[in-house]
């Protein structure tokens, strides 16, 4: 498969090291490329998520720095793994200067190379543009895990890599309220590609919001 020129270019780190809800746009339509000994994937990212850190109630840094949230204050561009709900790892994209608090959270991409493997990671998912439809289940698909927390994105000999990829028009970018948050829910920090068969169906509440800020 012939690959686009900005599909190859690893994204700088000053490109990244910019506020949350600036990096959250510039990272759609940005491809995360894992290497693992099964094979690669790629997914270009087509829903994400941006928190801030000590003026983000919704953030893991609110409250201060700990060694769970270390990786999120910097440098950017690294890549900050948790754990959640003692099953699932989410994965975010580090911004702002080192020792400012701030990321990304990574909530879902469409497959554009190693579709076999992520589909037997994820052999349920109803077609390519589902495979890697919400947070822990985009690592999953990548292969992501805890032993991932901290590393560079930027370097380009690193089995994690964010690549420049497609840059998306404003037009197709869309926003609103963050997913699974007990605080600042309101806040329209989510966006996403409008129209990619990859993006999460926001529930509140139990109940489908139909609608969403732009």
């Amino acid at each position: 498969m012939e690959r686009d020129a900005q599909d190859e270019r690893v994204m700088a780190r000053e490109e990244l090291a910019i506020d949350p809800v600036d990096l959250a746009r510039k990272l759609l339509g940005g491809v995360l490329e894992s290497r693992t000994p099964e094979g690669i994937v790629r997914l270009r990212l087509a829903e994400v998520e941006a928190y801030r850190g000590l003026d983000d109630p919704a953030s893991h840094c609110y409250r201060g720095r700990t060694p769970r949230n270390d990786v999120m204050w910097g440098p950017a561009g690294h890549l900050y793994v948790y754990f959640v709900y003692g099953m699932h790892f989410c994965a975010n994209v580090v911004g702002l200067s080192d020792g400012q608090p701030g990321a990304v959270l990574l909530r879902a991409g469409e497959v554009v190379e190693g579709a076999d493997l992520a589909r037997k990671r994820r052999p349920t998912a109803r077609g390519n543009g589902h495979v890697a439809k919400g947070p822990a289940v985009l690592t999953s698909v990548l292969g992501l895990d805890r032993a991932h927390n901290g590393i560079d994105l930027t370097d380009s000999s690193a089995s994690v890599r964010l690549l420049a990829g497609e840059s998306v028009a404003d037009e197709r970018i869309r926003s609103g309220p963050r997913v699974g948050v007990a605080a600042a829910i309101d806040i329209p920090w989510r966006f996403w590609i409008d129209g990619s068969p990859a993006v999460s169906t926001y529930r509140r509440g139990g109940r489908v919001r139909p609608r969403a800020e732009r």
